[in-house]
């Protein structure tokens, strides 16, 4: 069972998201607040997975999705907002977010990414991902130039001095981190546990100096180890 926690100052909208995610078998609605009480309440309830309501850019969520993130357990957070800022969904995936979603995204697609992010993946809505990966595709094509015949995006595992740290082991795993997988996603491809893969994960943010998998990701995609760049859940 997922266990979830509702952020949100619109008493009609998490009673919305409660009736939703309570309609699955694997989800459950553990707590819920208004944003100013976000700490205290994951402190008391200690969920899987925060859905964090965003007010307006410029607003307090940002704060609140640190404090969340230096927790001693803390939870994945995903943002909920009703526009469209690519400057504030950068902030929050450097602060840690595990997704950013428009609140008039398809139902699916909200429990799509509360399992995601519970199983240490991403998720964004369709307009979100396009604006990450254009992002991404801006940084690159800022990057210095390449020799002639080698990718403009890729340049092969020395080309980020964080990564020649790693073990092979830590590279396989930053490699299909950086390709979008779960951790589950990634135990199954390594035919390792889990609880493994969570512990080649914490070594690799470790090295690499972040605890925040698209930065992880990102650093995969420019050292040449990711297949491809973020997509959307």
């Amino acid at each position: 069972m997922i266990r979830v926690a509702l952020v949100d100052d619109g008493m009609l909208f998490r009673a919305g998201l409660r009736m939703l995610l309570e309609s699955e078998d694997d989800l459950s609605v553990v707590a819920e607040e208004s944003g100013g009480r976000a700490v205290p309440l994951v402190r008391s309830a200690w969920p899987d997975v925060v859905l964090l309501g965003v007010r307006a850019p410029g607003g307090s969520e940002l704060a609140t999705l640190c404090q969340l993130r230096a927790l001693p357990k803390p939870p994945a957070v995903v943002m909920l907002s009703t526009f469209e800022s690519d400057g504030y969904v950068e902030e929050a995936l450097a602060n840690g977010a595990a997704g950013f979603l428009l609140k008039d995204s398809d139902p699916q697609q909200l429990t799509r990414a509360v399992r995601a992010a519970a199983e240490g993946g991403w998720a964004f809505s369709p307009p979100i991902a396009q604006a990450v990966v254009a992002g991404y595709l801006r940084a690159a094509a800022a990057a210095p130039a390449h020799p002639v015949g080698a990718s403009p995006h890729r340049s092969g595992p020395a080309a980020h001095p964080l990564v020649s740290g790693l073990t092979d082991r830590e590279r396989e795993v930053l490699g299909l981190l950086g390709a979008g997988l779960s951790n589950r996603e990634i135990a199954e491809a390594l035919s390792i546990s889990v609880e493994t893969v969570k512990d080649h994960v914490g070594a690799v943010f470790c090295k690499l100096g972040t605890g925040n998998r698209v930065r992880a990701a990102m650093i995969a995609w420019r050292a040449g180890l990711a297949r491809e760049p973020l997509a959307a859940a």
